[in-house]
């Protein structure tokens, strides 16, 4: 009897990760991974932090971005379950947009997605291994840098034991008209 409690609790607790009720990917409201699985179509489960090493043998990575692509971020002290986020837009060289979830407060919650919102590579090589993130709260870019492993694209990986299907990401992703000038003047302007 307890195993079946158990099994009807873990299959109700996987169901409610993306509310079937939503109208739309951005009335999502829980963690970053739920989200980056739907926004992106990649395939990968548990904490942000193991996305990167999961992805390995299964999708191709590399440190350049693109559309569609999750970046992985690293374990860290302020992050000590990672953190993935879905580019949207590529601005120019270092400077992107990336739609996630689990960032910013609204009304004081976690948990909200944000569209389009600012990242900005600082690593000294260009190699998007330490970002800076557009922060809600404090209506720019955040004080803290980020560790990155870099991103996971939506491509099966060529070398691949397990097959996987090439993810389609949501058209949700990027809004129809992205704040551009917006972007660059978060990301130089501080």
């Amino acid at each position: 009897m307890r195993c079946l409690a158990f099994t009807v609790l873990l299959a109700a607790a996987s169901l409610s990760a993306v509310p079937a009720q939503a109208q739309s990917l951005l009335d999502y409201v829980g963690q970053c991974v739920p989200f980056a699985r739907a926004a992106s179509g990649i395939q990968i489960y548990g904490d942000a932090w193991t996305w990167w090493a999961q992805a390995d043998g299964r999708y191709q990575r590399g440190q350049k971005p693109r559309v569609g692509a999750v970046l992985a971020f690293a374990k860290s002290a302020k992050l000590p379950l990672g953190h993935v986020a879905v580019v949207s837009r590529i601005v120019e060289k270092r400077v992107l947009m990336v739609t996630h979830a689990n960032w910013s407060r609204f009304d004081g919650k976690r948990g909200r997605p944000e569209q389009d919102v600012t990242l900005f590579d600082v690593s000294p090589r260009g190699d998007w291994s330490q970002v800076k993130v557009w922060y809600r709260d404090t209506d720019g870019l955040g004080g803290s840098i980020y560790p990155a492993h870099g991103f996971i694209y939506g491509t099966p990986d060529p070398d691949a034991s397990k097959q996987v299907r090439t993810a389609k990401p949501s058209p949700e992703l990027t809004s129809k008209k992205p704040d551009y000038v917006g972007s660059l003047i978060d990301a130089y302007a501080r």
